[in-house]
C-alpha cells in the first residue's frame, strides 16, 4: 500500500533534487519496499497520472499479480512510475 502523503513527499523530493537516475536511486533507498521505475511520460500513452508536476508525472503500479499494471488505487499499489515529461 502506498499513501497519498507518500506520493506528495516523493514528488516534493523529486522537485527539490531534480529528476535523474540518482534521484530515483535515492527514492528506492528512502521508500523501501516501494518499487520505483523511471521512464519517459510518452511511454505511458492514454494513462492518467496519480500526481502531475512540472517536468514529471507519477503513476501507481499494482504488482500483486504475475503482470504489473497501472492503477489508480492506492490500497493495491506496490510501486511508482516516475515519468519524465520532455517539453515540446
Amino acid at each position: 500500500m502506498i499513501t497519498v502523503e507518500q506520493t506528495q513527499e516523493i514528488a516534493q523530493k523529486i522537485a527539490e533534487l531534480g529528476l535523474s537516475d540518482s534521484t530515483v536511486s535515492a527514492l528506492r533507498q528512502d521508500y523501501r519496499p516501494i518499487h520505483f521505475t523511471y521512464c519517459m511520460d510518452d511511454d505511458l500513452p492514454n494513462n492518467t497520472p496519480i500526481l502531475s508536476q512540472d517536468g514529471f508525472n507519477l503513476y501507481l503500479i499494482d504488482g500483486r499479480e504475475h503482470c504489473l499494471c497501472l492503477t489508480q488505487d492506492y490500497a493495491t499499489a506496490t510501486g511508482i512510475v516516475v515519468a519524465e515529461i520532455i517539453p515540446d
